[in-house]
């Protein structure tokens, strides 16, 4: 069965060309058959601020306590910098005193693929947008009830829409 998961993770990868893309309608991305959003890398350095590349295609982390959506409050919608794939509704939000943006559940969990990740002498979970691939941070099993999940997100890897 993980064989299965890790096979159709890889599959998921390989099929969204690990891209993201801004949000601006400039930078809106025709989708693929299977609603991929499909960018060269080329295409994805034009698109995006070199922050947002660096965290959604090149899988860079933010400082803790200088993202943007950190302290953010307002209600309404987190979604996806590279794709605009919505990802987060601000009622999950809290404040992990972690130092970055996190949540307690996504809208959809078909909205993010979950990637074994044995980086830095660490094992964690990484999560990546399902749309086009980015790299959105990772999730933790230290947060609040009902899901006891916590997403540790990457300011650059979102966009808010009220």
């Amino acid at each position: 069965m993980k064989n299965a998961i890790f096979i159709l993770v890889a599959f998921s990868l390989v099929a969204c060309n690990g891209t993201g893309q801004n949000t601006s309608e400039k930078n809106k991305s025709p989708m693929n058959d299977s609603n991929k959003v499909v960018k060269t890398e080329e295409e994805w350095k034009k698109a995006l601020s070199a922050e947002q590349y660096n965290v959604l295609r090149e899988k860079g982390t933010e400082r803790p306590f200088s993202g943007k959506y950190y302290l953010h409050t307002e209600k309404g919608m987190y979604v996806c910098a590279g794709c605009c794939s919505e990802l987060f509704k601000s009622d999950t939000k809290f404040d992990a005193g972690c130092g970055w943006p996190s949540f307690s559940d996504v809208v959809d969990s078909a909205k993010v693929v979950y990637i074994k990740d044995k980086s830095h002498g660490m094992i964690r979970t990484e999560i990546t947008c399902s749309t086009c691939g980015g790299h959105l941070g990772h999730v933790f099993d230290d947060g609040p009830a009902p899901t006891g999940l916590r997403y540790c997100i990457n300011s650059a890897s979102i966009e808010f829409k009220k």
